[in-house]
């Protein structure tokens, strides 16, 4: 092995290596595991939240594979039909055409060129993770056959009258010009206005205040509302109001949604334009009128004088209109919700069309029950609550978008705007046995790429055929996804699945937490705290972090503080810390917390992380390569420690599993890694020298050890082979011809370790766990007292029981070694002995005579200096924290950090007093 952990010699080769045997595929045999992979956009790139769930799915798919389930990770992109339309659309406008120039067959051809040469970085950029995802079976929600399960399900809903098309009132881009999904439009709170106008009474006997933070939009009112119980307004109820503007009389109604506490308790009421007015106008029956062109100007619904205007022009001069004629009470500073496209960054509008809809109340009963039953399971427990607040007040679906990329809706109009529904023209005529001479034209809509992604489950598994992937992988065993998504993906395809299957989809749902910055803020581009999981894994060079800092991709301090730590950590100047680093910081921190908060500095433990298993690996490897590991027999006599690092490993494997399988990574990690770093790395291998380095070791006492580190060694690996595959992969191909196995192709194909009840032993792990408490107290006291670690000596044992009598006779070379120990006395009881350093160990105390072991004025000489130096360092810390200007001024970041070093020199204080008197009663 090289002397180096460098992940960027080995990780593309293993992975190619793979791929290239088809290690990923599904084995056929044993109990099916399935998991689906929530299908990325096309256009995407691989992004922290990506990396963080993706990193979750292989871990539970490597190690089910390993468990010698049946198990396929299925997986596949979607079309992102605003996205993808987007994309092409702008390579087209900078050479100066736009997709009308070209058509929509011709502009349908370039997106599928862009697609064949530009659409595969996410999935190239997977492959860098690691992901074991069966990629003969990657899927694309365009292909073919899953365009003909789309166009299965549409037609049997709408011929069972499930679809049906109306109109509605939608989230309208009016750059993209299509209805949007809630998910796809961002309410962002901004600066804006709020305008108090006067509507008179049509009969002219008073007035009516309303305010508005939309003014423009007072062209389509069709009603003022008050509430029923305001007893200002109760008599104005069924009277008129004279628009001002329009001259159009509309009426005064009372409904319950007016606040009356809220400004003038007076709402005016635009029901093509308010999604809450929209409601309202519908209870009371009210006329719905369109103010707006597809581009948010003004229709000839208004007035002439405004027609043609923007939204905001329109505004400018309605607000002027209206100061002119004296209605404009006064115009105040408001903070709003704005609503703009996730795509364009366009304010959204409320705006009324023909739209396609499913009605989906018959569907979400049963989709209700699953859950309910505990058919399906959510994981945290809570987010079924969230699901159910969604499904028992569900809406019908809109699942048109007027866009050209996407599945065209399989409806036909002839001249009179009848609909026919089939997969094709022909289809049509036959199904509804029209005459050739009929004139048809096909809906030129798509359908919502949501609606393709509810089919996920089951189209990908060769649906409607009746395939033996739908019948094993149907239901997939866990979907592991976010919780912004559970009402728009996860209920979609539990009600399809339902409805087209007769099965559930998955059993369980885990729902992760999102990936924040530092500061547990939402990464965005915009804020410039964005991290590539390939940058880490790779390095950012610091040319690099300058480019994207001077850009303004990245924030200052951010860029900073990555070039500082990489001036620190890396000599090239490029801070690459792999993939398995980061794979286990993505494991280490999936808590079941709604809010993940990443850590680069969490990045860079788990690269040295990385380091101890390499160089650990290396000390094994050096003692057994070329050696006697008891492979081809001999006989094993094991010590007390190799007894203990497989009763510690069992345990570790336990709680390992038990952790996945309760979906808690974070302490899965945990448990690996404090079997690794402290009880095999830092333990174990100390613990073996004295019986591989002593003449007095007997044959059968060395192979055993040397036996117990290859395949402890060997074992774990194959343990944390789902978390870091990489590493385990490398080790393992040099660990593996020194153990008795049948297969060393790869660590792959080798089975999950299991619990050995007979190598569980609470006797031996104690009896360590006490000799690792006198080797540490021993250890203490040599530092604290500044004793050189290879001065030999002598310890007394005071208050030892027979049980640390017998563990001490059981541990005595392990101990006299580790310690640097010439001599162990038992102290009779009662005898005090002399004056002595002091560890506790259970009752017992393990005790070191100073004389002669230090020059005790010297010794207090060098105390008395440090604790002057923490009490001046105590003392300006504490002024600077009664410094009311410097607390008042400065960041909670920065007064928490000198507050923890006000904690720091109390603390040291408190030691070095406690080693001064210990001293002085020498």
């Amino acid at each position: 092995m090289d002397k180096t952990f460098n992940p960027q010699n080995i990780e593309q080769s293993r992975y190619q290596q793979w791929e290239e045997q088809g290690y990923f595929k599904a084995s056929g045999e044993g109990e099916p595991y399935c998991i689906l992979l929530p299908p990325p956009n096309v256009t995407g790139s691989l992004h922290m939240g990506h990396g963080f769930q993706q990193t979750i799915m292989d871990i539970l798919t490597r190690y089910h594979r390993m468990k010698g389930d049946n198990t396929l990770w299925q997986v596949g992109t979607d079309h992102a039909g605003i996205a993808t339309q987007m994309v092409v659309e702008r390579q087209l406008n900078a050479a100066g055409q736009t997709r009308h120039d070209l058509g929509r067959d011709k502009f349908i051809e370039k997106v599928w060129d862009w697609k064949a040469h530009s659409g595969g970085t996410i999935t190239s950029q997977m492959r860098r993770l690691g992901t074991s995802a069966d990629w003969e079976r990657e899927v694309f929600t365009m292909d073919d056959n899953l365009s003909a399960a789309v166009q299965e399900v549409f037609i049997q809903l709408y011929d069972e009258g499930l679809i049906y098309r109306g109109q509605r009132l939608v989230n309208w881009d009016p750059v993209l010009h299509t209805a949007v999904s809630d998910l796809e439009v961002l309410n962002e709170e901004e600066d804006g206005h709020m305008w108090h106008m006067r509507y008179p009474l049509a009969d002219g006997s008073g007035e009516l205040v309303v305010a508005t933070t939309r003014p423009e939009t007072m062209l389509g009112d069709t009603a003022v509302a008050i509430n029923p119980d305001d007893e200002r307004y109760q008599h104005l109820v069924g009277k008129q109001i004279k628009l001002p503007i329009t001259g159009r009389l509309i009426n005064i109604v009372a409904d319950d949604y007016v606040d009356a506490g809220f400004g003038t308790g007076c709402v005016k009421i635009t029901p093509a334009h308010d999604f809450n007015d929209y409601e309202l106008g519908k209870r009371h029956d009210l006329e719905m009128i369109n103010i707006f062109t597809p581009d948010a100007k003004i229709n000839d619904n208004a007035p002439e004088q405004y027609r043609g205007l923007d939204r905001y022009d329109a505004r400018k001069q309605i607000v002027a209109d209206l100061e002119e004629q004296g209605l404009l009470v006064k115009v105040e500073p408001h903070k709003l919700k704005v609503p703009r496209g996730d795509r364009s960054g366009a304010v959204i509008e409320p705006y009324l069309t023909n739209q396609w809809y499913v009605a989906v109340e018959s569907l979400a009963k049963p989709a209700i029950e699953a859950v309910e039953k505990g058919e399906i399971k959510f994981v945290p427990e809570n987010w079924n609550k969230t699901y159910y607040q969604w499904m028992y007040n569900i809406q019908d679906w809109c699942i048109s978008r007027q866009l050209w990329w996407g599945h065209r809706i399989p409806a036909w109009f002839d001249d009179a705007d009848n609909i026919y529904v089939g997969t094709d023209e022909a289809a049509v005529r036959a199904k509804y046995k029209l005459d050739d001479s009929l004139t048809l034209r096909q809906d030129e809509d798509v359908l919502d790429t949501w609606f393709s992604s509810a089919l996920w489950p089951f189209a990908t598994m060769g649906w409607p055929q009746k395939t033996p992937e739908l019948e094993t992988f149907v239901p997939s065993s866990v979907l592991v996804t976010g919780f912004d998504i559970i009402f728009f993906w996860v209920a979609r395809m539990i009600m399809m699945t339902q409805k087209f299957t007769g099965k559930i989809p998955f059993k369980e749902i885990y729902i992760t937490g999102l990936i924040r910055d530092e500061q547990g803020n939402k990464m965005s581009k915009s804020k410039g705290n964005v991290l590539d999981p390939i940058d880490l894994i790779d390095g950012i060079d610091l040319e690099s972090l300058v480019e994207k800092r001077t850009a303004g991709m990245m924030q200052p301090k951010l860029a900073e503080k990555i070039a500082k730590r990489t001036r620190q950590q890396f000599p090239d100047g490029i801070a690459a810390y792999g993939t398995d680093a980061l794979r286990f910081t993505f494991t280490a921190m999936a808590s079941t917390s709604r809010d993940i908060n990443f850590d680069m500095g969490r990045v860079e433990g788990y690269r040295n992380f990385c380091n101890k298993l390499w160089n650990a690996s290396r000390f094994v490897l050096m003692n057994t390569e070329e050696q006697d590991t008891g492979k081809n027999g001999g006989e094993l006599e094991l010590s007390l420690a190799d007894r203990w690092i497989w009763a510690r490993f069992q345990q570790t494997l336990i709680a390992f599993e038990a952790a996945l399988k309760d979906y808690r990574f974070d302490l899965a990690a945990q448990a690996v890694y404090e079997f690794t770093w402290n009880q095999f790395c830092d333990w174990y291998l100390e613990l073996s020298k004295p019986v591989l380095n002593s003449d007095a070791s007997t044959d059968a006492q060395k192979r055993g050890t040397r036996h117990t580190l290859v395949n402890v060694l060997e074992s774990l690996l194959r343990l944390m082979h789902p978390v870091m595959p990489f590493i385990t992969e490398e080790i393992w191909q040099r660990v593996a011809p020194l153990c008795s196995l049948d297969d060393t192709r790869s660590i792959m194909l080798q089975p999950y370790p299991q619990v050995d009840a007979g190598l569980q032993d609470e006797q031996v792990v104690a009896d360590i766990e006490w000799l690792k408490q006198v080797i540490v107290g021993v250890r203490n006291i040599r530092g604290e007292m500044d004793i050189a670690p290879s001065k030999p000596l002598s310890v007394l044992l005071k208050n030892a029981s027979s049980e640390d009598k017998r563990r001490l006779q059981a541990t005595d070379l392990l101990l006299t070694k580790m310690a640097r120990l010439e001599q162990v006395t038992i102290l009779a009881d009662g005898e005090k002995g002399p004056a002595s350093a002091t560890a506790i160990v259970g009752e017992m105390e393990v005790m070191i005579p100073m004389a002669g072991l230090i020059d005790k004025e010297a010794e207090l000489a060098r105390i008395n200096k440090a604790l002057e130096k923490v009490k001046a360092d105590f003392a300006r810390t504490e002024a600077k924290l009664s410094n009311e200007t410097f607390v008042s001024k400065a960041p909670e970041a920065v007064i928490a950090k000198e507050r923890a070093k006000l904690d720091e020199f109390s603390t040291q204080m408190q030691k070095l007093n406690e080693q001064k008197e210990t001293i002085e009663n020498l």
